[in-house]
């Protein structure tokens, strides 16, 4: 599924091939049909926020997003785990699903990093692909909502991801907006601090935590059938996005 790859990129530390790639992403968006034509004009809106501002700007603006506290951490297991023992034994696992599918991944990335997790996802087959997101959607939706309080056009990402997964992406953020909007904000520097503090100790706690008890398995495990939506959507018929004026021309 190309537009996994493609949200992947959008996802991931901006660089000069990422800018470079514009046209390349701008026709991979238009051609996606899993995705309806709202959701690909908001993809347009970040790829044209990535691409038109100055590199180092956007690099910034990432690091500050993403880097700071764990509320949008992009490793899907610190949002379950933390950094309790259950963790490690999850990626271990998740790397075995990446070495059966004959899945290669270099050292920089850990496993649950989602652009990783959504470039893997792009290999599959389709099915298996949005199994593998509805196995995270309300991490996906959890996500979205946060990066909506902070009026992030990185939402749109995940807004995408949870309809290729068969949510209504509308839906699913609603639903966590209050829990999101009482929660406090993490990247600040004092709340930098305890939160260090506080891993500090919980870990101290995990070493003495009993290493036979039940752990939940990674995602794109095995699934009930009938847990699969029966309401995922083709787009062919709904038209092309229109793209803001002067972004994409006759893509």
């Amino acid at each position: 599924m190309r537009i996994l790859k493609v949200i992947s990129l959008l996802l991931d530390y901006p660089t000069e091939t990422l800018v470079a790639g514009r046209d390349e992403l701008e026709q991979a968006i238009v051609q996606a049909r899993e995705i309806s034509p709202k959701q690909r004009a908001g993809l347009f809106e970040l790829l044209e926020l990535i691409c038109g501002q100055d590199l180092m700007d956007g690099q910034e603006h990432y690091g500050a997003l993403f880097g700071r506290g764990r509320s949008l951490s992009l490793l899907l297991f610190e949002h379950v785990h933390g950094e309790s023992r259950d963790r490690g034994q999850a990626m271990v696992d998740m790397m075995a699903q990446y070495e059966e599918a004959g899945f290669a991944i270099g050292v920089k990335e850990l496993p649950d990093y989602i652009p990783l997790y959504l470039e893997f996802l792009s290999t599959r087959e389709d099915i298996e692909a949005r199994e593998g997101l509805a196995d995270v959607a309300h991490l996906l939706a959890l996500l979205a909502a946060r990066l909506e309080e902070r009026e992030s056009a990185y939402a749109s990402c995940f807004r995408a991801l949870l309809q290729i997964a068969g949510a209504e992406p509308q839906v699913a953020v609603a639903e966590l907006r209050e829990q999101v909007k009482a929660e406090p904000r993490d990247d600040s520097l004092e709340a930098l601090d305890r939160i260090w503090e506080e891993e500090a100790v919980d870990f101290m706690k995990a070493e003495q935590q009993d290493r036979c008890s039940s752990l939940p398995s990674a995602p794109g495990k095995a699934r009930d059938e009938s847990a699969v939506p029966l309401h995922w959507v083709d787009f062919q018929h709904e038209g092309q996005a229109a793209a803001p004026a002067g972004e994409v021309g006759n893509v």
